[in-house]
């Protein structure tokens, strides 16, 4: 019998962060308490800009942001803030999207696969994924189980299921 398998990923629906951001904007353009603060997100490059004229405005921004993407189903250990920055009279907020799995975070899986994991999974590293190999259905469905219990500080997601 062939052995099954399954990647451990770390990506982001482009499309779906794109939905949530220009929800958000939209919301941020009819909302009563965002008039007259010039409040706005918006793509900059490969970050997104908030951008508001207090500081409490942009926080609240992002805080709208966040509940779209959440509503979305995007994890927020994907969206990496900083914190608000003068910037002239106006306040900004960059955000970048985080993707792929580092080696460091991609060996402390295996790791723990290896630990804590049913005998007979294996688990390699390849490139920003981690390829997760075993004969028992039921083994790789544990280690999946395993894995969704720890917390990590980014988002992962299950692909390539066969």
């Amino acid at each position: 019998m062939a052995d099954s398998s399954f990647d451990i990923v770390s990506k982001v629906d482009r499309q779906e962060v794109d939905n949530a951001l220009n929800q958000a904007a939209r919301e941020i353009s009819q909302r009563y308490d965002f008039k007259g603060v010039d409040a706005s997100i918006a793509w900059s490059g490969e970050r997104i800009e908030i951008r508001a004229n207090a500081e409490e405005r942009a926080k609240a921004v992002l805080d709208v942001f966040q509940s779209k993407l959440v509503k979305r189903g995007i994890s927020l250990k994907a969206l990496d803030s900083g914190e608000p920055q003068a910037s002239g009279k106006d306040y900004k907020i960059f955000s970048t999207l985080k993707e792929g799995i580092s080696q460091e975070n991609a060996k402390k899986i295996s790791k723990l696969i290896r630990d804590e994991g049913p005998k007979g999974v294996k688990a390699q590293v390849q490139g920003d994924e981690l390829r997760v190999s075993s004969k028992s259905r039921d083994a790789l469905q544990e280690v999946q189980r395993l894995i969704k219990a720890q917390d990590y500080d980014f988002a992962v997601q299950f692909v390539n299921y066969r």
